[in-house]
């Protein structure tokens, strides 16, 4: 099958894109557990190195199986390339060591993975990046920020967890006037529900880890893009350097590329339920989710995506011990960092997945004590409700 199904549907993208069946006419993508490929003559070899033909060398850098997931991703994304990684962090990683020198200069949003603040702060710094964060939803504050040496822009949207919404085609617009990358981390929305590339973004990254995967099985990421900065400059930091994706996992996201849109637009459906749900309950001071017409930014949220997500943030009065106690109290709630399971998780972020910053910067990027994130998994809509109400209850 040589077919790359780029002017079909979604969700025959999603099944078929990137399988080139072997001799044996397998219906299932196959996994290639090896780590080496062997050259039929010195020739062949010294060809495969030096670039001058294409094909296997060794699963560093080249693998089959993983492969198909990058040519998969990448119609789905609509991008010309991409590199499959070892986790999301590294994915991030990849992209700024790839493409960035000592001396550059990086705006990132505020509204980010508090691993990823520490990556920024702690770690690229030694390499000689500068990053500076603005207000995800104040175009101006990006505009500022700029310098001339800045490389890139960087954002997830809808932001975690805050559900912060950017507009991509301004930021796109303001990137290309100063000569700058627009990198946009798609983790929440998918290419099932959104399209960063369409709206002039140059460079897409995933935690394949959450919804690529969607039952909690492995970790991986990808960045996306096109053949230039994604296919040899970060694809040649991966050669070099190794975060290399597993062929097993490879397989397995492969396999949650094919549900990717039942799912996506299932978790969707259940979190709108249940944030109008909670944005009604006497004992939740705010919700946050865009697809709540008192979200600030719905209207641009609908523009860009096709649904809303399937994660929600909901502050309650009482700091941590409140929101502690809700979190205490699910019986079968998963509780757990992780999220875009096919089971609900939940988490309290300012003690896990953005403990690392220092309070200032919690609170700078809307992190308070009484906030929770739900992760809307796909059970029942009235059991998951009926977990978050035992807590509830006791406030």
């Amino acid at each position: 099958m040589t077919e790359d199904f780029r002017d079909k549907g979604f969700a025959t993208r999603a099944v078929r894109a990137g399988h080139l069946r072997t001799a044996e006419n397998e219906q299932s993508e196959p996994i290639f557990p090896t780590s080496s490929f062997v050259f039929d003559s010195a020739e062949q070899a010294a060809a495969r190195f030096s670039g001058e033909e294409k094909g296997n060398i060794y699963s560093r850098f080249t693998n089959p199986t993983v492969r198909t997931f990058e040519q998969r991703l990448a119609a789905l994304e609509g991008g010309e390339s991409c590199v499959a990684t070892a986790s999301g962090m590294s994915a991030i990683l990849a992209t700024f060591m790839g493409l960035c020198a000592a001396g550059d200069h990086i705006v990132s949003s505020r509204s980010i993975f508090g691993t990823t603040r520490v990556l920024f702060d702690k770690y690229l710094t030694k390499f000689g990046l500068q990053t500076d964060y603005v207000p995800l939803t104040d175009l101006a504050a990006w505009e500022r920020a700029i310098k001339l040496n800045t490389k890139a822009l960087f954002l997830e949207t809808p932001s975690n967890p805050l559900n912060e919404i950017a507009d991509l085609t301004a930021l796109s617009a303001l990137a290309k006037q100063h000569g700058c990358l627009l990198i946009v981390d798609n983790c929440f929305c998918t290419p099932a529900l959104q399209l960063p590339l369409n709206f002039g973004t140059d460079i897409i990254i995933h935690s394949a880890t959450k919804y690529i995967d969607g039952q909690g099985r492995c970790v991986g990421g990808a960045v996306v893009g096109d053949a230039q900065l994604v296919g040899e400059e970060v694809y040649g930091f991966l050669r070099t350097a190794g975060p290399t994706m597993s062929a097993f996992n490879a397989w397995t996201f492969l396999k949650g590329l094919e549900t990717l849109d039942l799912r996506m637009n299932a978790h969707s459906a259940a979190a709108l339920e249940i944030a109008t749900w909670l944005d009604q309950h006497p004992k939740v001071s705010k919700v946050f989710y865009a697809g709540l017409p008192s979200h600030p930014q719905h209207a641009l949220a609908a523009k860009q995506q096709s649904a809303f997500g399937g994660i929600i943030a909901f502050e309650i009065a009482g700091g941590r011990e409140s929101a502690w106690k809700v979190v205490n109290a699910t019986q079968w709630i998963s509780i757990t960092a992780n999220l875009g399971d096919t089971k609900s998780t939940i988490t309290h972020p300012a003690t896990t997945t953005h403990g690392r910053l220092t309070p200032e910067d919690r609170a700078e990027a809307g992190i308070s004590d009484g906030l929770l994130r739900l992760s809307v998994g796909l059970e029942s809509v009235v059991d998951i409700q009926a977990d978050l109400q035992r807590g509830l209850d006791l406030l």
